[in-house]
């Protein structure tokens, strides 16, 4: 049998190991696919592994000995669900193994925000320290987090962990969701409407799946509803910022910060309005990334993998 993977370098760029992929059929890796080089790699290949290389009704047609598609993060727009359920493919994808990883980050972001410890440390280095006639100073307003409210938009596992991180740190917790677990509310954590969730957040933090009623939910409308000063971070998905909406109320300070690890259109383009706006901290898409994460979505498909050739497959998203 043999196996590809298109797109393996930002899942393992050498780091961790592919021998549970290897136990199962001839595999082959390739660490990027260009679209004009697709068909040609798959080949007769019958295991097809993909993280953004996009697998299109095209491909399928012209790749026929595929029964199994494996997409190697948890989004699957890249790969053409639809068709491939009515050539009786399964396409599985991996659907938490960052949760830690992506609720610890979003705090790092935000610390950032309240402290700039890279630009003090920068500023240090560059021998501000030295030459200070005093024995500190800030080069920005530092900012305690205790007794300030925690917006979270999409409260799934991700959201959930995010809170009870903010909880440790002495905030209360504003949850949107479109379900509703009474169960998890407490004294400092409750469910809120979202324009309730605007008006009471000192910072709103983005956990939620880009669907059609999300895109765009960081809007010039909706800001206008938050608090003057309000921290915004995004660890979810590019498209549910208005981007120039963003910028235009960094630049007026509406919005005192915002961290973003995720734009629009990865990787970043040189024209991004945020690259040039103040306050605004921009991170490569790494939120998932560390390697314990990565190990984790490495055996979850392995898992899909073997689930699959034992006639149970999970974690399918065409069923």
């Amino acid at each position: 049998m043999k196996i590809v993977v298109l797109d393996g370098y930002t899942l393992n760029p050498g780091d961790i190991s592919w021998s549970g992929l290897e136990e199962h059929g001839e595999l082959t890796v390739y660490d990027r696919t260009p679209a004009d080089k697709i068909v040609e790699r798959i080949g007769n290949a019958e295991i097809i592994f993909t993280n953004k290389t996009p697998l299109t009704r095209e491909t399928f047609d012209r790749c026929p000995e595929i029964r199994f598609v494996g997409v190697l993060a948890t989004g699957y727009n890249v790969v053409d669900t639809e068709y491939a359920k009515s050539r009786g493919i399964p396409v599985t994808n991996i659907p938490t193994y960052g949760t830690a990883a992506v609720a610890q980050f979003a705090f790092a972001l935000l610390l950032e925000l309240c402290h700039h410890v890279g630009a003090h440390s920068d500023s240090v280095h560059k021998g501000d320290w030295t030459k200070c006639p005093d024995f500190c100073y800030w080069n920005y307003p530092l900012v305690e987090l205790a007794g300030k409210t925690f917006g979270i938009i999409g409260f799934g596992r991700i959201g959930q962990a995010a809170a009870r991180i903010a909880q440790a740190m002495g905030m209360k917790v504003l949850a949107y969701d479109q379900f509703f677990d009474p169960k998890l509310e407490n004294d400092e954590l409750k469910y809120a409407r979202l324009d309730e969730l605007f008006a009471g957040s000192d910072v709103i933090s983005l956990h939620c799946p880009l669907f059609p009623s999300t895109q765009g939910i960081i809007n010039k409308t909706n800001i206008a509803k938050m608090k003057d000063g309000v921290m915004i971070i995004n660890t979810s998905r590019g498209p549910l910022v208005v981007e120039q909406d963003l910028a235009k109320a960094l630049n007026s300070g509406k919005v005192a910060g915002a961290a973003l690890d995720v734009v629009s259109t990865e990787p970043i383009g040189s024209g991004n309005v945020l690259l040039k706006v103040q306050n605004c901290i921009i991170t490569p898409h790494i939120a998932w990334a560390p390697r314990e994460s990565r190990n984790r979505l490495m055996n979850i498909a392995v898992d899909n993998l073997k689930a699959f050739l034992s006639g149970s497959p999970v974690n399918v998203v065409n069923p």
